[in-house]
């Protein structure tokens, strides 16, 4: 459990040193020094800015009074007090910091050390005394074992914290690491003693969803179980835990909705600009995961600061289900490490053989981006796989994530975007060449020629998490090439028509309402036409919308498709189209009580249902993103293929085997 802390401060001064959050004493507290990931940076910022945001209201809040006290608990290495007196926030406040006896004692080493952290503190005195290990001005550092409540109160006494005044209880991801009835009581004590008191929480939620059982593995496997996500699972159940302890006020908000809500949308678009980008999947999950609650009494004015600034996605109730759809391991694929993959593609090349290339996944026991190719073969409804082999050098592929391929023929698919880094200029374009005819039976049978062109069009598909569909128009094939996002531009709006023999850029006019720019959307051929439903908006927000873009006499025309009840929004889903009704496949979305399984809209009634997926013959979490999905119209079923991402600090999730989903009951209904 203390280990947590010391990584937590060396992840808070990495964030620090590239710009996320202002504060010059973490490098002084951290002790190491480590740059971490863009999505760890991001994690942090949040969670600081959280805590700040209410601390300072607070403080705002109590100015009148002549005194006030901030209690943290579990501090660590915490640089709160340090940031605070800089500020010039502490004229009349004393903080106190408790954590285990070794912290603090670290803790106060440093800070005598450090003249930058000293001459903040002032005058020290009545050090040694029973568990104060360092005392200043307006700072106290006790070395006592939080979960012994008795102990706790006697040398809070000891240092002089006086229950008269208004005080506010600090505890960040500190309780859930104590048995529940300990942190319960603790909960409950300062509810009875102090009869002013503000009490600020941030810690983890969700824990039976896939991320959830990812995120639980890895404190379990760190020694340091989260031993509340049992009884308090979820943000209402947090709440009642506070109103049911003596405290009259209560709020809490997820951090996608903390994000969203509570700081100023130019302060948004400044962190978003920060670093290249591109967890989005993992950022929301995370933030979907960790909450922060601020509970009250006797505060006057009552003290809110979680009242949102901005209208945003706020929690609704549970997700209707009008079914639930059965999930089974597709026996003939397990055990097979290359479809151990995310971010990659998965084409139909011919009526029973689907090609598998790119993303990110596992080769030799490592997590890289992957090179290989994967054909996956039903033959005598018994499905196979095998590696397949390229012909010329691999520079041509590059390492390519969330690009598409194309199946034009019977030997030829066409590979549009995709990147390496998130900083790269994206990938160009190539030919795939595979014999016409093959072996069902041996999939290592076939092999992939790749081959190097350079349209007019190239421009255009230097892009990535876009969507690129099949139209007809006049009779002619087109490549509907749409969305999507940029080394320069984080989302993309536009569209270009590739014809498909010549992939030469063709004007066709198009007219109707333009859809909101979007990157990790849907998109599938119908009527000659597109269905783009769902992904992810400029603002890094999820979208709900469905357009069809339909075939005019002189052109396309965009057209928005209502649904009733309005589709959740979604992103990173997979979709398909099957005599009238579009599905839709997994995908992020920011109701935290559910994940998505699959949406069916009906396209002539607009009827939208949703089913929750059955993985109780699964023995591992079912991640339904940044995954491939194939349509198999005969038996009724989805193939899933591949799935999951970097799950913050938690670990690299990808789901071990590809999954067959039966739709039978939902499509013959």
């Amino acid at each position: 459990v203390q280990g947590t802390g010391g990584s937590s401060a060396v992840s808070k001064c990495s964030a620090a040193a590239r710009g996320y959050i202002q504060d010059r004493f973490l490098r002084l507290l951290a002790g190491r020094r480590r740059r971490r990931a863009p999505l760890i940076h991001r994690g942090y910022y949040v969670r600081a800015r959280a805590v700040d945001h209410c601390v300072q209201d607070f403080l705002l809040k109590t100015q009148s009074h002549p005194r006030t006290q901030v209690l943290s608990l579990g501090a660590g290495f915490d640089s709160l007090y340090f940031r605070l007196k800089d500020m010039g926030l502490l004229h009349h406040t004393m903080v106190y910091e408790v954590d285990f006896p070794n912290v603090v004692c670290q803790k106060a080493t440093l800070i005598k050390k450090m003249e930058e952290l000293s001459a903040l503190v002032g005058d020290t005195a009545g050090e040694g005394l029973g568990a104060i290990t360092f005392s200043g001005e307006d700072y106290k550092l006790l070395g006592v074992d939080l979960s012994e409540l008795s102990e706790l109160g006697r040398a809070l006494e000891e240092a002089g914290l006086d229950s008269e005044v208004p005080t506010l209880f600090i505890a960040e991801v500190v309780l859930t690491y104590m048995e529940n009835s300990r942190s319960d009581a603790l909960i409950q004590w300062a509810a009875e003693h102090f009869p002013q008191a503000c009490f600020l929480l941030y810690e983890q939620v969700h824990p039976e969803d896939p991320f959830g059982r990812v995120m639980q593995q890895h404190f379990s496997q760190l020694n340091s179980a989260l031993r509340s996500l049992a009884q308090y699972p979820d943000c209402e159940a947090q709440q009642r835990r506070f109103l049911g302890r003596g405290w009259t006020e209560c709020s809490v908000m997820d951090m996608n909705e903390f994000f969203m809500c509570c700081i100023p949308e130019e302060e948004q678009k400044r962190v978003q600009a920060l670093e290249p980008f591109d967890e989005y999947e993992e950022w929301h999950l995370k933030c979907s995961h960790y909450f922060v609650l601020t509970a009250s009494k006797g505060m006057e004015p009552s003290w809110t600061p979680l009242l949102p600034s901005v209208a945003g996605p706020h929690r609704a109730g549970p997700v209707g289900m009008a079914g639930s759809i059965p999930a089974a391991v597709c026996a003939g694929l397990s055990g097979i490490t290359g479809l151990r993959r995310y971010g990659h593609h998965s084409v139909l090349i011919k009526p029973d053989v689907i090609l598998t290339t790119g993303g990110f996944g596992e080769e030799n026991g490592q997590h890289c981006r992957l090179r290989n190719f994967h054909v996956l073969s039903n033959h005598a409804g018994c499905w196979k796989a095998g590696c397949v082999t390229k012909k010329h050098p691999d520079k041509r592929w590059g390492e390519r994530l969330y690009h598409t391929v194309s199946c034009l023929s019977d030997s030829l698919a066409l590979v549009v975007g995709g990147r390496t880094s998130p900083s790269s200029a994206g990938l160009r374009m190539l030919w795939l060449k595979f014999p016409e005819t093959y072996n069902a039976s041996d999939p290592d049978d076939i092999a992939v020629e790749l081959v190097n062109l350079q349209p007019a069009a190239e421009p255009a598909t230097l892009r990535w998490r876009h969507s690129t569909t099949e139209v007809t128009f006049k009779g002619e094939q087109y490549l509907f090439v749409y969305g999507g996002r940029s080394a320069l531009e984080p989302v993309l709006g536009d569209w270009y028509f590739l014809h498909a023999q010549e992939l030469s850029n063709t004007v066709i006019a198009v007219e109707g309402p333009v859809p909101e720019s979007r990157h990790s959307h849907s998109a599938c051929s119908w009527e000659g036409g597109v269905l783009i439903a769902g992904g992810l908006g400029a603002a890094e927000q999820p979208l709900g919308s469905v357009f069809l873009l339909r075939e005019l006499e002189h052109g396309f025309q965009w057209q928005a498709v209502e649904t009733y009840p309005p589709l959740i929004p979604r992103y990173s889903h997979t979709a398909h189209v099957h005599e009238g009704k579009l599905l839709l496949v997994g995908g992020v979305w920011f109701h935290a009580s559910s994940v998505p399984g699959i949406t069916v809209i009906d396209l002539v009634t607009g009827l939208c249902l949703d089913y929750v997926i059955n993985v109780e013959h699964l023995e591992w979490p079912l991640m339904l993103h940044n995954h491939s999905s194939v349509f198999l119209p005969n038996e009724k079923e989805l193939l899933v293929i591949g799935g999951g991402g970097n799950c913050f600090s938690f670990g690299t999730h990808l789901n071990p085997e590809p999954v067959l989903l039966s739709l039978t009951s939902i499509l013959t209904s």
